[in-house]
């Protein structure tokens, strides 16, 4: 089941918005401020994010452009709802990092097929970074190692590879928190504690340190007769 963040001051719209996600098969967390969505996000980061962009504690821009520059924060579908019409101020969403911008008011169905475009869209990117990371390295690539496709070549716990590889194949951190039987906040930990160790910033570059290096996730051993 799919998580979808909506944050918006305006209390009736956001239960509304909750209940309509969650009749279509949705799981939906809530916020009313970009500050309460940040603290929301980091325990339990979702699938994507629906936001207002008028906010007195916290606007939406300024929301939007912490979670980007966040680790766990930079890959995740991110919409803006907003009665601000203006191409400014659509260009200003786009900027801080949105990937869709919706008018108020609007139809529920068209934010359902943005959520759906927009979550197919990021199913898409992540299938096709694990095919390129499944073929086999270029020579360049292996020159770094042999043992390079295996996570042993790295300093990493036993509990940090598993998370390593589950991030690069794009799982969310519920996602691997189910996987791995613990909790999302584990999993933040353990990769808090990766991106230390190889010294990157964020999700991204550690997929692309995986891919760029040769990495490829463990297949079953198959048993010997």
């Amino acid at each position: 089941m799919k998580r979808v963040l909506v944050v918006d001051d305006d209390t009736t719209l956001r239960l509304a918005l909750t209940r309509y996600l969650e009749k279509r098969g949705y799981a939906v967390l809530n916020a009313g401020s970009g500050t309460e969505a940040l603290q929301v996000f980091e325990q339990d980061p979702p699938d994507l994010v629906v936001s207002d962009v008028m906010m007195v504690e916290m606007d939406g821009y300024e929301f939007c452009r912490r979670l980007r520059a966040s680790r766990s924060g930079q890959l995740v579908p991110f919409i803006f709802l907003s009665s601000r019409a203006e191409v400014d101020a659509r260009v200003q969403g786009h900027l801080m990092g949105a990937d869709d911008y919706l008018i108020k008011p609007f139809e529920p169905k068209e934010l359902l097929a943005k959520i759906e475009a927009q979550l197919e869209r990021s199913r898409r990117f992540h299938t096709e970074l694990v095919r390129l990371m499944q073929r086999s390295p270029d020579p360049q690539a292996t020159t770094h190692s042999t043992k390079s496709s295996s996570s042993e070549a790295l300093p990493l716990t036993p509990a940090e590879a598993k998370v390593f590889w589950e991030v690069v194949q794009g799982y969310t951190n519920k996602q691997i928190g189910d996987h791995l039987f613990v909790s999302p906040r584990t999993v933040q930990t353990h990769l808090s504690n990766i991106l230390s160790k190889l010294e990157l910033e964020n999700r991204s570059q550690l997929v692309r340190f995986a891919f760029e290096h040769g990495f490829k996730p463990p297949t079953e051993q198959q048993p010997t007769s």
